[in-house]
């Protein structure tokens, strides 16, 4: 099997292991770990159907995660996928008005970032038995709402690590906020920030990219790592249940092997889409990704034009985990795209940087025709809702919706019948109110619970732990900050001296 080693979009670091890359989350450049080359899937599709959900992730985490042993890589899959999952498949797929939706919702938070950040801590926490790493590692992240929760959940009182998330206030659902602000765990911190989900982003960033900082952090035994879905030990195990998905698709007998598939997902940071497209690299018979957008539709606007332009109003909606106007991942595409070369794609993400947007060449733009951009309106995502739930009885959440209402219009648009998979990324429990709101109209101001205790009645889905757990829980996490306070306050939470 090939040695894979990783190197930065912008040129700063080649030659790193895995292992190193995933601890190191964000290259010290400002750019983001790739792979030298995405491997090829050395099992054959028809083999797919028959396995678990555990045997698949192997299959396809060995490929790139090539500085870990079978029996490191298996026990970290083996303590992440598990009964903290309610199915036993792990993700569900459910077949719904002539589509598939990839239920990834069946972790402990009830989001699909549980599908990476059940595993990231196993191999974060492996990665520094590997290099011999003694300093605390300081997991610093970025939230619109979900990746938070679910990174807590994960790293919480894990040995050798501390946490500290920051997440837009007044830019989530309640039941987010309440899953952030309730967080148990010895290492864990939230703080609201006074701005939006980008503002937050950007402010990671800007700390991680401090080298004085870094400095001081590491001479009081800290050093910092990433949970966002630019930690490439984020993006590598959401390739799996693409893979996954496939295989059940051939073993319910819905595709024979070799059958191509359409992927469309709801998309924000673009990670979750990236992963479909790795998943295609390595041999997956996709045909197109289709890219769904809400009205922050910046990736909706780029691959329809070229030009990625984050000079907008940005829009505060009810699908809050998409509210990005700067989608992090998309830099790996644009690395891609330019053939691997850095310097091309450092220059167009220094042009965002000072400018605000950037312009992707015919030739880029060629090499990204895997894609189609659609997005879905406030009113369109609501009626796509309400209109699957009268049809079918299935509900979806919002984020969901989207991507159901952007694929309803791309198959009025080409007439594409090509079987599609649809990334149902969160339960609707996590967006009850709006969910109600779609489909009986408006809520009032009944209580939260009220609201999701109706949910359990008309749609028959039990309540899941993750939102009963939160009915009473104390809160825990009552920080605030401007986005200009952000390091003083990792500072303050880790007791260091300034």
């Amino acid at each position: 099997m090939m040695n894979v080693t990783y190197e930065s979009t912008r040129g700063g670091e080649k030659g790193l292991t895995a292992s190193q890359a995933i601890l190191k989350g964000l290259a010290e450049d400002g750019g983001l770990y790739m792979p030298v080359s995405i491997p090829k899937l050395d099992v054959p599709l028809s083999r797919l159907a028959g396995m678990s959900y555990q045997e698949t992730a192997y299959e396809v985490m060995k490929l790139f995660l090539t500085d870990y042993t079978e029996e490191e890589l298996k026990n970290c899959i083996n303590r992440a996928y598990d009964s903290k999952f309610d199915t036993e498949g792990i993700v569900s797929l459910k077949k719904a008005s002539g589509a598939y939706y990839l239920e990834l919702f069946h972790g402990s938070t009830i989001a699909f970032k549980d599908m990476a950040l059940s595993i990231l801590p196993y191999l974060m926490t492996t990665a520094a038995r590997k290099n011999h790493v003694e300093n605390e590692i300081v997991i610093l992240t970025a939230t619109s709402g979900d990746t938070g929760k679910a990174a807590m959940a994960g790293f919480a009182d894990v040995p050798g690590t501390r946490i500290i998330v920051f997440y837009p206030k007044g830019g989530v659902s309640r039941v987010q906020e309440l899953q952030m602000v309730t967080q148990k765990g010895g290492n864990t911190a939230v703080v609201a920030i006074h701005g939006n989900f980008d503002d937050a982003q950007t402010g990671v960033k800007k700390i991680f990219g401090d080298r004085g900082f870094g400095a001081q952090l590491a001479a009081q035994g800290f050093q910092l790592s990433s949970a966002n879905s630019i930690n490439i030990g984020r993006l590598v195990p959401q390739v799996a249940y693409y893979v996954y998905a496939y295989g059940r698709l051939v073993r319910d007998g819905e595709i024979q092997s070799g059958d191509p598939i359409n992927i469309t997902v709801p998309t924000g940071n673009f990670g979750n889409i990236l992963a479909a497209y790795f998943a295609k690299q390595m041999g997956l018979p996709v045909k197109t990704l289709i890219c769904a957008s809400n009205d922050n539709k910046v990736l909706y606007d780029f691959f329809r034009t070229g030009t990625y332009d984050k000079k907008r109003e940005f829009v505060l909606t009810s699908s809050p985990s998409m509210d990005i106007l700067i989608s992090s991942n998309l830099e790996r595409l644009v690395y891609l795209s330019a053939g691997s070369d850095a310097n091309v794609n450092k220059r167009l993400m220094e042009s965002l940087k000072d400018t605000g947007a950037y312009e992707a060449t015919e030739e880029m733009r060629k090499r990204m025709e895997d894609f189609h951009g659609g997005y879905a309106t406030e009113a369109e995502n609501a009626a796509e809702i309400k209109r699957l739930f009268d049809e079918t009885g299935y509900m979806i959440d919002t984020h969901t919706g989207v991507a159901s209402a952007v694929y309803q219009k791309y198959v009025a648009k080409t007439g594409d019948k090509t079987p599609t998979v649809i990334a149902s990324t969160a339960s609707p429990y996590k967006f009850s109110h709006s969910v109600m709101e779609a489909v009986f109209g408006n809520q009032g101001d009944k209580d939260e619970f009220a609201i999701i205790d109706e949910l359990c009645k008309v749609s028959g889905v039990a309540v899941p732990h993750a939102v009963e757990e939160i009915r009473d829980a104390q809160v825990r996490h009552k920080r605030e900050c401007s986005v200009d306070a952000m390091e003083n306050v990792v500072a303050e939470i880790l007791g260091m001296a300034r």
